[in-house]
């Protein structure tokens, strides 16, 4: 009762809303700029049962906005962290952290073991993975990005309403680069994510004005919000739920993996014939002194090809593994072949490299 006070001592809300919050359960994808405001709202709320996943270890450069995090927590993986700085906000609730990736394979058992869905990823691939689960598995999921200084916050398939396909029918061809490519202004996935919070809290304890339909755009440089409408498209929902029995077979849509290879580093025999490529923006890429790693950002790959050794096998990486496939795409159909992209993040592969060295020395 003294925890949830001000919540309880409200008309609306009360105990039997404090109560739905209990027995609610809601999973966060995504544990980054928008996932830590998130997290940290509806743990303080009481919401029963939090699951959280996201495969992405803690960097520096994400201190900046990433508020659940400190420099304790660097190279650790964030929903694990995440989980354990939660428990120390709230121990009344059940905290879930899953340190590993979405997938078609994975998503659709783990979505039916909540009631609502958070959307904090950073790609286009994820979000139609997250949208098309939800759909399948009639679960309402709050949309939230964020792009420099801009943020939209959405819920879609809520109450048989529109879904995020009706608002972006088809993957985009080209990918809108991330925070790490373009920045962002740090209090901007603080805003969007506790509107994302305060829309599952809407939903659950059954108060207020859903965001269903509509998508909220905000500007943090003028304070301006604009509202505008989504219709409902029939003909995508059915053509999701065709594919309802193919849906663990199904490869994340992206161009630019069609052709590249995933591998991880720990199963490769790592030898002398190998050039491990950093594809990184250059301000994301330290300074590399003890072991041999190429450094090429992306957008500089067919300028610096005469850097690419054409007899090595090219592992190649960056963050999350999106430009490192896009990169290992454009390398093959400049016919520049054993490109494969590294399923480790930049932290974990430099880290294991490091350790590799410190061995053999």
């Amino acid at each position: 009762m003294d925890r949830y006070n001000r919540h309880i001592i409200l008309s609306e809300i009360g105990e039997e809303g404090q109560n739905k919050l209990s027995k609610a359960k809601v999973l966060v994808v995504g544990a980054g700029g928008l996932g830590c405001p998130v997290l940290q709202y509806l743990t303080a709320a009481g919401i029963g049962t939090i699951g959280i996943i996201d495969f992405d270890v803690v960097e520096k450069s994400n201190l900046q906005r990433q508020i659940l995090f400190g420099k304790s927590s660097l190279g650790k993986n964030k929903a694990l962290v995440a989980k354990q700085h939660l428990e120390d906000l709230n121990d009344d609730i059940s905290i879930v952290a899953y340190s590993e990736k979405l997938t078609y394979q994975n998503a659709l058992s783990l979505f039916e073991l909540y009631d609502i869905v958070v959307d904090g990823s950073d790609n286009f691939e994820t979000r139609y993975l997250v949208n098309d689960a939800c759909i399948i598995t009639k679960k309402p999921v709050v949309y939230g990005a964020i792009y420099k200084f801009e943020g939209q916050v959405s819920v879609f398939n809520y109450e048989n309403g529109p879904s995020y396909r009706c608002l972006f029918p088809e993957t985009p061809k080209d990918t809108v680069p991330n925070c790490s490519e373009i920045g962002v202004f740090g209090v901007l996935p603080g805003i969007i994510g506790s509107m994302q919070a305060n829309e599952v809290l809407k939903m659950v304890i059954g108060i207020g004005d859903v965001l269903s339909g509509k998508l909220l755009l905000y500007n943090a440089l003028s304070t301006k919000s604009t509202i505008l409408k989504i219709h409902k498209l029939e003909p995508i929902f059915d053509l999701v739920l065709k594919e309802k029995d193919n849906f663990h077979r199904k490869q994340l849509n992206n161009d630019c993996e069609i052709q590249a290879i995933e591998v991880s580093i720990k199963d490769m025999s790592l030898s002398e014939n190998i050039q491990f490529i950093d594809v990184r923006e250059a301000h994301e890429q330290p300074k590399i002194d003890d072991f041999s790693i190429t450094q090429i950002p992306l957008n500089d790959l067919k300028k610096q090809l005469e850097n690419i050794h054409p007899e090595k096998q090219k592992l190649i990486f960056c963050q999350s593994g999106i430009r490192s496939k896009k990169a290992v795409s454009i390398l093959n159909a400049l016919n520049v072949t054993n490109c494969y992209s590294v399923k480790e993040s930049a932290s974990e592969i430099i880290k294991y490299l490091g350790e590799l060295k410190k061995i053999s020395t």
